[in-house]
Formats: C-alpha cells, sequence, structure tokens
C-alpha cells in the first residue's frame, strides 16, 4: 500500500483541482475527510453567522437612535446663591444664613456646531457659574444667551475652541444633534429620553437612554417647579425622566430630537411613567428668537376666557370670551364678551389653558384664525397678535437694579394684575432678587408711606431714599399684597 499523502500535499492538491494518484480504502476515505476538514477552516463558521444575525437584530432602531442623538448631549452643572435664613440660634452660630452657593445639575443637547446649546430654563436660573460637558470628556464655560421662562426654555453658548480640559477629543469639532418635526407624531410610536441624571456620581461622562412610547400631545400640565405655573401642549411620554434628565433630548427612532424633556409628575420624586417634553417645533422658534433678540417675541390678542360649562359634566368642554381690552387685537377684530371659541389655530378649546396653548404658537404679526359661535351661528375670524404692552411701553431706570414701566389698562390686562395705578418690574438685578425676593411681574404698589402711581415717579423715590433709612415696598403678586424691606447706599 502506497503511503498516505500529508496533509499539507492534499490540502494544496485540492486547492489545485488535483487528486492524489493512489489512495483506496480506508486510506483514502481518511485522506479526504482530512482535506475536507482542511478546505472548511476559511469557509464562515455557521456559529460566526449566527452571532452576526444576532448582532443585527441586537442593533434595533432604539439603539441607532441612541447612537446618533446622544453624542450631542451633554450635562449642564451650576452654582448658584440661595439665600438662607438662619432657623435657629445653632444655625446662627454655624452657619450664619446668608447667602450659600448650591450645585445644580441638569442636561442639555448642541443644536448648532457654532456652540449653541438647548436646555431648560429651570436648569440655569440665577446661575452664577454653568459648565457644559460632552460625553467624550470636554467641558467648556457656558453663557447663558437667553431664557424663556413661559416655555421653560434657555439657549447657552460654549467656545467649541476653548474647552476646559485636554479630553480625548479636545480637536474634534461638536456633534450635533438632528432636529425634526413635532407636528406629525404619533401616538405610541418608539422614543427615547436621554439626559444625565446622576451627573458625576458615576464614573464616565456618558448620558442615560430610555425607552417608551409617545403617550399624549396637546398635554396641559400645572407645574412641579416651586413657583407653580403650567407647562402648556406638552409631550407626555412613558420613557423614564428623572431629576437631572431636565433639558435633554425627546428622540423619535430616527434618531432626531422632537422634545425637550422638562418635567415629571410623580409622589416620590422619581419616574412614575409620566414625564413631559416641550415640542421641538415651538422650542426650535424659540431659539430663532433667543438668537436674534435675546427674548422671546410673546403673541397678545387682548382678550380673556372662561369656562363653559352645561351643569351636567365636571369638567369644561368649551370656552368663552370672558373680557376684550379697548383698543387691542380682538376687539379690533369684532369679538365680544360672551362669545364661544371653539378652534384657535386650528385646535379644539376646551378649557382656557387650550387657549394658552394655541397663543405660544402664534406670531406676532402673523395670523391667528379662530372659529367663534355666537348670536347669528359659527364664524371665523383672523386675529393679528401683537407684542405685549409690557414690551412696547416706554422702560424706565432706576436705581442699577430695576427696570419699570408705568401700569396701563392695557398692561393691568396683559398681566391679570387687580390694582389698577402702579410701576411694574419688567427687568431686574440678580442681586434684587436674591435679597429682596423680588421678581419680574411685580407690581410696585407703595414706598414708604407714598402711593406709586408711575414709573417715573417710583424711580424718582428710590433715587431720594438713598442714604436716608430702611424703604418699606409694597407690591402685589398673583393677587396678593406683599412687602419687602431694604437701603439704599449713597452709590445706588
Amino acid at each position: 500500500m502506497r503511503p498516505r499523502p500529508p496533509l499539507a500535499f492534499a490540502l494544496a492538491a485540492s486547492l489545485l483541482g488535483l487528486a492524489p494518484a493512489a489512495c483506496t480504502g480506508q486510506d483514502a476515505a481518511s485522506g479526504a475527510a482530512r482535506s475536507a476538514d482542511s478546505l472548511a477552516l476559511p469557509v464562515a463558521d455557521p456559529r460566526l453567522a449566527a452571532s452576526q444575525e444576532a448582532q443585527d437584530t441586537r442593533a434595533t432602531a432604539i439603539v441607532r437612535a441612541a447612537r446618533r442623538a446622544a453624542p450631542a448631549v451633554v450635562s449642564v452643572n451650576t452654582l448658584r446663591a440661595r439665600q438662607v435664613r438662619a432657623g435657629s440660634i445653632w444655625d446662627r452660630l454655624f452657619s450664619g444664613g446668608g447667602l450659600q452657593r448650591v450645585p445644580g445639575l441638569g442636561s442639555g443637547f448642541v443644536i448648532h456646531g457654532d456652540g449653541l446649546v438647548l436646555t431648560n430654563e429651570h436648569v440655569v436660573r440665577q446661575a452664577e457659574s454653568i459648565h457644559v460637558t460632552l460625553p467624550d470628556g470636554r467641558t467648556f464655560e457656558g453663557g447663558v444667551l437667553g431664557i424663556d421662562e413661559v416655555n421653560d426654555l434657555a439657549l447657552l453658548r460654549i467656545d467649541p475652541e476653548a474647552p476646559l480640559n485636554e479630553g480625548p477629543g479636545e480637536a474634534a469639532p461638536l456633534p450635533v444633534a438632528p432636529l425634526g418635526d413635532s407636528d406629525d407624531l404619533l401616538i405610541g410610536e418608539w422614543v427615547v429620553a436621554i439626559g444625565n441624571p446622576f451627573g458625576f456620581q458615576l464614573a464616565n461622562t456618558e448620558p442615560t437612554v430610555t425607552a417608551g412610547v409617545v403617550s399624549g400631545v396637546g398635554r396641559n400640565i400645572a407645574s412641579q417647579q416651586d413657583e407653580g405655573g403650567f407647562y402648556l401642549d406638552m409631550i407626555q411620554t412613558d420613557a423614564s425622566i428623572n431629576p437631572g434628565n431636565s433639558g435633554g433630548p425627546l428622540v423619535n427612532a430616527l434618531g432626531e430630537v422632537i422634545g425637550v424633556n422638562s418635567s415629571i409628575l410623580s409622589t416620590t420624586g422619581g419616574s412614575e411613567g409620566l414625564g413631559f417634553a416641550i415640542p421641538i417645533n415651538r422650542a426650535r422658534r424659540i431659539a430663532l428668537d433667543l438668537l436674534d433678540d435675546g427674548r422671546v417675541r410673546r403673541p397678545w390678542v387682548g382678550l380673556d376666557v372662561e369656562p363653559v360649562t352645561d351643569g351636567t359634566l365636571p369638567r369644561s368642554r368649551r370656552v368663552r370670551v370672558s373680557a376684550v381690552t379697548p383698543g387691542s387685537p380682538a376687539e379690533r377684530a369684532g369679538l365680544r364678551p360672551g362669545a364661544v371659541i371653539r378652534s384657535a389655530g386650528g385646535r379644539p378649546l376646551r378649557s382656557p389653558l387650550d387657549w394658552q396653548a394655541a397663543l405660544l404658537d402664534a406670531e406676532v404679526g402673523g395670523e391667528l384664525v379662530v372659529e367663534v359661535e355666537g348670536g347669528s351661528g359659527t364664524r371665523t375670524v383672523a386675529l393679528t397678535p401683537a407684542d405685549l404692552p409690557s414690551v412696547t411701553a416706554e422702560r424706565i431706570q432706576a436705581l442699577a437694579d430695576f427696570q419699570l414701566v408705568t401700569l396701563t389698562p392695557a398692561i393691568r390686562a396683559e398681566r391679570g394684575l387687580v390694582s389698577e395705578e402702579g410701576a411694574l418690574i419688567v427687568d431686574l438685578s440678580a442681586a434684587a432678587r436674591q435679597q429682596l425676593g423680588l421678581r419680574p411681574g411685580d407690581l410696585i404698589l407703595q414706598l414708604n408711606q407714598t402711593r406709586v402711581r408711575s414709573a417715573e415717579q417710583a424711580a424718582a423715590l428710590l433715587s431720594s431714599a438713598a442714604g436716608r433709612g430702611s424703604v418699606r415696598l409694597a407690591f402685589e403678586r398673583d393677587g396678593r399684597l406683599d412687602y419687602t424691606w431694604f437701603y439704599v447706599t449713597d452709590d445706588g
């Protein structure tokens, strides 16, 4: 019997299409088997193919969406001063009260490569310093370009060329989150909430990803923030949103941002499946306003509405006009108290909050079409929203801390104020906010024993109080009367 050829020879012969000269019986079968085994080595292992298929299955739309958006999601760390009152003799001895620096945490996302970052207003409210950190570890100093307290949005800017540390991506361009369309959302479609609820408590700076669906749209909810108020026309999701996620993006299955995560309804402070996001179409428009003017042009039409109930159902299903301001766009369009408004901007109105939500998406100088039900049937009326009266009114500078406007009937209606005279605070310094407890929207009614009737009078009274003892300032806030005391120094 001829000796069996070596394995290497058999493999080479097979690759060349040659067979061994003489292999018979068991030897031939054994050689063929070995040759087949050797030839099978370069072919994909079925187990590897199955593994690749499993990998492809794991990379779902949710995974791809997170990969696309997460690199542009940032952590926003702040430091703010908080007035602390000593509550006991021990507090006075050991802490002393006064101002304390308190850290804050939120999220945000880059919307432009020049360094524009969108986040929540409450994340950066009264912040003395802001630091923005990318998932790759780069940290930048942030500055506020503008805020919108009504919609809880803030636009920040960072310098892409000036990171505060030498992270791994120091020279890389800023990743930018792709923005989607929030007007055609589907109830039940997949969404991803991205943010950093833990800040730097975790070992890395990569954001957290949670998945869920769009639970609802057009939601009006009571704010969970300390100062109250409402969030209007929000996207509801069951994707987990926790403290620290505020300002981060809500992303669709394509990896496009369709909302800005803002609040949760919770009895424990954690996620309970009720999260809410600001629609990105509104956030985009507000960001452009803040970039252009540093403020948002708020539309005003000069009418108030009230709910209409038929006495059988506990909830309102319609709204009607309760008051119209003289000389307002509503009066010029022929609207009168008592008229029932069925829809505004194509949206059905079931409560006064629906009307307020419709105004949020109206534009100054644009057209807002309302469907009105009156004595002669249903008709459509085109309103042309104007700037808020308090915005167009002449501003008076008082000391170095206050900007005031004189209260007029239009401003009184705009702000829902009870008093008929006074000086409205439209802006004030951070020191006045922190030390006096005042805020924009407060109406100055009296300084010491003098009734205030105009912004000019209030400015004169404050200037004359310099170095002359304490000042007692009476003001209206949320329909209630309140007081604060302070001193005016000679340098203002």
